[in-house]
């Protein structure tokens, strides 16, 4: 496997100096953030089958051990304060159980079987998106997971770092990004694991782009529960209804903090009008603009 492959540029890091060892990493980094660019499509045509799943009302699962584990976890613990997606839509199957994310539980991720079981746990069915990260593309927990899944009719999601990954014979959609070996052989949470990061940022971002969950590159879905996100709901509503500060804030007290319903107050409908608009375009917010547009024309 090229990940776990001795590169030799780096066979005597330890005699270098740090300068050098970190302006070496640091190029590894910018390769590794390049080989994502080959996985553009195959990201692409995961979102594309995503959404409509989602749409159904399917939850987003992310399953991995160790590095890709955690931050497959890291991904989704950051859509309901940033999208304001329900938290018990997406579904975390961690090697180990989320124990893991703090202490090291090496042997789980060969347990085949318990994968499998964590997808009758979660019950896991054809309207979910499961992705499975592993940088070897040989995990036998991520494979159970991808493989039980696929069987369910989920969407199914392998990332890994290997051409010909055995990961990628039990998903739907597969993305492979071709990190090459590590600075420090086998070391994946490095290079491969910069890639994953850079996979899901992409993927999970689109995916709620695509859901309604983004308006004029502003998170207008996000949820104000602190003074700072209260600050950035007031700039938003200001900025797309271009009203001035305490006008916004009147907007967004009287919407209960929700952005999208602020905006339309803004914008001259009734409360109630403001809700049944955003329900009748399934929360996005340009199609309800474009309809409160169009009528007052």
């Amino acid at each position: 496997m090229r990940t776990e492959q001795i590169n030799p540029r780096y066979v005597e890091l330890d005699s270098w100096s740090a300068a050098e060892m970190i302006a070496a990493m640091y190029d590894e980094q910018l390769a590794a953030a390049a080989a994502v660019r080959g996985a553009l499509g195959a990201i692409t045509a995961a979102v594309e089958d995503a959404v409509p799943a989602l749409q159904r009302g399917g939850r987003i699962v992310y399953a991995g051990a160790g590095t890709s584990g955690r931050i497959g976890v890291q991904d989704g613990s950051e859509l309901p304060p940033t999208f304001d997606w329900p938290a018990d839509r997406v579904v975390f199957a961690m090697a180990g159980g989320l124990d893991a994310l703090v202490r090291s539980a090496e042997g789980a991720e060969d347990d085949e079987a318990a994968g499998a079981q964590a997808v009758a746990d979660a019950k896991i069915g054809a309207d979910d998106v499961v992705i499975g990260m592993a940088a070897s593309g040989t995990t036998p927990y991520t494979i159970g997971i991808l493989r039980a899944s696929s069987a369910a009719g989920a969407v199914t999601i392998a990332v890994a770092n290997n051409p010909g990954a055995p990961l990628f014979d039990v998903a739907r959609h597969r993305i492979l990004v071709d990190t090459g070996s590590e600075v420090i052989a086998g070391s994946t949470r490095m290079k491969a694991g910069t890639a994953h990061k850079i996979v899901l940022n992409l993927f999970s971002t689109a995916v709620m782009v695509r859901m309604g969950r983004v308006y004029r590159g502003l998170m207008v879905d996000m949820r104000a529960r602190n003074a700072k996100l209260r600050r950035r709901a007031e700039a938003m509503v200001s900025e797309i209804v271009r009203c001035p500060g305490r006008d916004a804030a009147r907007y967004l007290e009287q919407a209960d903090g929700d952005v999208k319903t602020a905006v339309l107050l803004g914008f001259g409908l009734g409360r109630s009008e403001a809700a049944q608009l955003l329900q009748r375009h399934g929360g996005n917010l340009r199609s309800a603009i474009n309809e409160s547009t169009r009528d007052d024309g």
